[in-house]
């Protein structure tokens, strides 16, 4: 009843919009938003594009949708705003989103409901919000109401996913062949005889020899489509604008056969209504409500992890009937009994150690339903007080959302069958089943894994804002902001709590200050220790409004910025009472003598009474600039941060003796002690030329970023070990030699203490010379790319020729390195074999192998890391090409549909790397897809 209350309630702002309308037919002016550049939220404010201050990128998401659908929030941004690398702000990681000023997550608004997005990267930039945001904020301000502006804007869209690589594996013969040869490698008999191979190689029964491929057009459709439409209806007049999004999507899935392809799909509906309504010449407010309600159905199976695990022939996924001896009363009557006749021609396959398999649960199974339900309501008042004070205001907000979630599930048992294979005159028959399991449909839905999260914002702030004598530019704001967000099974709330203040002066917008500054608490830190103040300051120099620039006609603007600032904060102390001694029970000491029990009381950790907050040191200097009447405008940011007194438990620091073994306890306190350093730059450049009748807008933007482990608390022995001074996003590892090629090669090379090694191993590096090869010998190999790649680099070029628009975007991430270290890789004991295994040692390809030779054994000594299985991620993705065309004029009635167009449009198009393969490819999941979409949009 709540839920339908909240629908109605939204829904009706529909009607209120029609209403409002009718009110102001006559005045209604259909506006261009590209023709005056829009002011930028920033924190608790909105300013000027050109007084912007360094550590901010924005982009107009609504203007950016005319050229360029796109499905996510965040999609292609780092084509747009540098500093963001798709992972992180300035390679900091844990930004905190803000949605109309509330935290949110980027999934809870479609692109179509989004204005704006806001990049707060410097400390000066996202000091008022307190410690939360530490790392950077990303701000999404969603559309409003313009008065005497009605218009009804429809899309709709229809796309087909297409895989773009499945992870290649051997066939059941291959893999015998293998298997037996990795048996013989260690030693033990062979597994597989050649009659066997030859009858899994034939295919001539593949119900008794069967070679399942989990990836072929039997289970696995070719696409898979995805639909969506979206409704926007917003207007108004000067005493109330509205603004309202309704919309639906819906995508299928891969899979092709039973329970799947009814049940496979995950569908989401969003309604939004915005309003603003002016009360007086003094009062205004908003009240902002959304609902989100998304439905995931699915099967009761993970098919892509079984995708990756089950070995070819293991069992054949159904039975014929057809093949059952007639005779075989008993088989019989276990077909006539059973409930999962599969299409009336199978039984359901499996074996004694395959009972549950996922064909098995995909037919049989039953299926489940994964709910959630997101509200969302905030509200603001806005009094203007300049009979108090010319140019004071005061704004309040308020805020409550409230996510829950559930899985319905009905949880049905099957039975699978085994079957015993005779042979008859060369015609093969089942002459007997060995049934496994239960048929059982209870028919009862379950309900499990309920979830919920309820947040509650709240802000109160005064704003100042004047200019005397059109010279002197002033803007302050005192402001309280806090909010609370608490969760299912999680005992305390996250909280956010702080007092703001900003003061700003520009002097004739060439000369500017700004000071925000923030004096946060948390409960985190021991008492006495829980408050602190976050000072940051802002300069910034119109350079190109100086007197002696008057002669640079070439330049149309520039200015220098630079910032600096302190950010406290508690963003990554993990949990609270971290500076109490812990102190615990441990069962009982029992006397040598009479056996008496005496309980034991054992310490954890010690008291830190002056544990503080970490700390956020920064600065940071920028430069923007605008040239040849704007062909060309660039900007870029230089940051150093460092970030102190991460809290870690450091053993080191303290004596031996604050630890024993036995019994187990710890007098080591946590202390404020780490250091971080980041040192980087971000970029963009935009060129923008009309030739030959086209319309062209080529941009880049990038981002570039060096971190360091500046401060550890460790003690190695040897130097190279040491993390201080490495990336913070180090991968360690041995460095190879090769593989062992015979047992003298094993024998005049250091001792490998990671199990038995035998020719085909891989051999290590010997670091220190101690004739060890052990944990001690593992070094630096490279930057794992954690918080986003070293480098990224995003483009986007439109071009656009009368009624016809071009656009595409890619993005480059490069620098960084990753492990081959899944199981498509790592092959050992009974592990299903890929192809990459066809590249193994063997005493005939020792000279050209590319992988260590096979075992039945767990092979710790090659499976762990080393740069054997490093590589470069280095890539650069075409992820966007769209064509659009606007057929406009070829309508008569231009009264009714003001603007009309189609699009066609290619996401995820392109890979070009030199380890394109395994970039496109996904182990366990469902594949990566391209998506192919026409769509069509319309304003009325």
């Amino acid at each position: 009843m709540q839920y339908f209350k909240i629908i109605m309630v939204l829904c009706s702002l529909v009607a209120i919009g029609a209403v409002v309308k009718a009110q102001d037919t006559a005045v209604q002016v259909i506006t261009n938003a590209v023709d005056k550049p829009k002011d930028v939220q920033v924190a608790f404010r909105k300013v000027e594009q050109s007084d912007l201050l360094g550590g901010v990128s924005a982009v107009n998401v609504a203007e950016l949708l005319q050229k360029n659908y796109f499905i996510y929030g965040l999609d292609g941004m780092e084509a747009w705003a540098p500093g963001y690398n798709g992972n992180s702000n300035w390679g900091m990681g844990g930004y905190l989103v803000l949605i109309d000023g509330v935290p949110r997550e980027v999934g809870n608004v479609s692109p179509t409901e989004i204005d704006q997005i806001t990049f707060l990267k410097g400390v000066n930039a996202v000091a008022l919000y307190g410690s939360r945001a530490a790392k950077g904020v990303i701000y999404i301000t969603t559309k409003r109401g313009e008065a005497n502006n009605f218009r009804i804007d429809i899309r709709a869209n229809a796309g087909a996913n297409v895989p773009k690589r499945y992870p290649l594996y051997l066939g059941s013969a291959e893999y015998m062949i293998l298997y037996n040869e990795a048996r013989r490698n260690d030693g033990l008999a062979e597994l597989y005889s050649q009659e066997t191979i030859y009858n899994y190689a034939s295919g001539r029964n593949p119900y008794r020899y069967p070679n399942v491929d989990y990836y072929s057009s039997d289970y696995l459709k070719k696409m898979y489509g995805r639909y969506d439409a979206t409704a926007e209806i917003s207007g108004g007049n000067d005493k109330a604008r509205y603004y309202t999004n309704i919309g639906f999507q819906t995508a299928g899935s891969l899979l092709n056969f039973g329970e799947a392809i009814r049940n496979n799909r995950a569908d989401r509906f969003n309604v939004r209504g915005n309003i603003d309504i002016t009360l007086s010449n003094y009062i205004s407010c908003n009240v902002d409500a959304s609902g989100i309600f998304y439905t995931g159905h699915g099967v009761n199976t993970n098919y892509w992890g079984s995708a990756a695990t089950l070995r070819p022939h293991r069992f054949s996924p159904l039975i014929p009937l057809s093949m059952i001896e007639a005779e075989d009363e008993v088989s019989q009557v276990l077909v006539k009994n059973s409930n999962h006749l599969i299409d009336g021609q199978y039984l359901l396959g499996g074996t004694q150690l395959d009972q549950t398999n996922p064909f098995a649960a995909i037919y049989a199974g039953g299926n489940n339903q994964f709910n959630s339900r997101q509200f969302q309501f905030n509200t603001g008042v806005n009094a203007d007080l300049r009979n108090v004070l010319k140019g004071l205001s005061f704004r309040s907000t308020f805020a409550v959302d409230y996510t829950s979630s559930y899985n319905l599930a009905y949880n049905n048992s099957y039975a699978v069958y085994a079957p015993t294979w005779n042979n008859y005159n060369g015609e093969d028959l089942i002459s007997d089943l060995t049934k496994y399991g239960q048929d059982a449909t209870p028919g009862v839905q379950n309900v499990s894994n309920t979830w919920y999260r309820q947040t509650i914002s709240a802000t109160g702030q005064f704003n100042y804002v004047n200019s005397i004598k059109s010279r002197h530019n002033l803007s302050a704001i005192l402001l309280v902001n806090g909010f609370q967000q608490s969760e299912s099974a999680v005992y305390h709330r996250t909280s956010n709590a702080n007092l703001g203040l900003q003061l700003g002066y520009n002097y004739l917008n060439k000369y500017y200050l700004d000071f925000s500054g923030a004096m946060i608490h948390s409960a985190k830190l021991p008492e006495g220790n829980r408050q602190a103040f976050s000072p940051t300051v802002s300069l910034g120099w119109r350079i190109s409004s100086e007197p002696f620039m008057s002669g640079a006609t070439v330049i149309d603007n520039l200015r220098l910025t630079a910032s600096a600032g302190i950010l406290h904060t508690d963003l990554d102390i993990t949990t609270y009472y971290l500076y109490q001694g812990y102190y615990t029970g441990q069962g009982s000491w029992f006397g040598w003598k009479d056996g008496t029990g005496i309980q034991a009381t054992e310490a954890r950790r010690g008291d830190n009474p002056n544990m503080k907050f970490p700390k956020r040191e920064e600065i940071s200097i920028g430069l923007e600039g605008s040239f040849f009447k704007k062909l060309v405008t660039l900007q870029g940011t230089f940051f150093v941060n460092k970030i102190t007194g991460n809290i870690i438990q450091p053993a080191v620091l303290y004596p031996s003796y604050f630890t024993t073994g036995w019994p187990v306890s710890s007098f080591i306190p946590f202390v404020n002690y780490n250091d971080d350093k980041r040192v980087g730059v971000d970029f963009s450049a935009n060129l923008n030329k009309k030739l030959g009748g086209v319309d062209w807008s080529l941009g880049v933007a990038g981002t570039y970023y060096k971190t360091t482990a500046a401060k550890r608390a460790e003690v190695y022995e040897d130097d190279y070990q040491y993390r201080a001074g490495k990336p913070l996003d180090a991968v360690w590892g041995l460095q190879s030699l090769g593989f062992f090629s015979d047992q003298n090669d094993i024998n005049n090379s250091p001792s490998q203490t990671f199990g038995q090694v035998k020719p085909g191993d891989i051999k290590y590096k010997d670091q220190n010379g101690d004739g060890i090869i052990n944990a001690r010998d593992e070094v630096y190999l490279g930057r794992g790319g954690w918080f986003g790649a070293p480098l990224t680099l995003g483009i986007n070029l439109t071009a656009k020729w009368k009624n016809l628009t071009f656009f595409a975007l890619g993005v480059g991430r490069f620098g960084a390195y990753a492990m081959k270290n899944n199981s498509y890789f790592w092959v050992d004991g009974d592990d299903k074999y890929s192809i990459m295994v066809r590249d193994r040692w063997t005493t005939e390809t020792q000279n050209t192998a590319k992988y260590p030779r096979l075992t039945t054994f767990n092979s710790d000594n090659n499976f762990r890391a080393s740069d054997f299985w490093l590589y470069k991620t280095n890539r650069f993705d075409l992820s966007k090409v769209q064509i659009s065309y606007d057929i406009t004029g070829m309508l008569k009635n231009k009264k009714l549909v003001k603007d009309l167009g189609v699009y066609i449009s290619g996401f995820n198009l392109l890979t070009i790397s030199p380890e394109r393969e395994i970039m496109e490819l996904n182990i366990e999941s469902a594949p990566q897809t391209r998506l192919y979409n026409v769509g069509v949009k319309a304003l009325f």
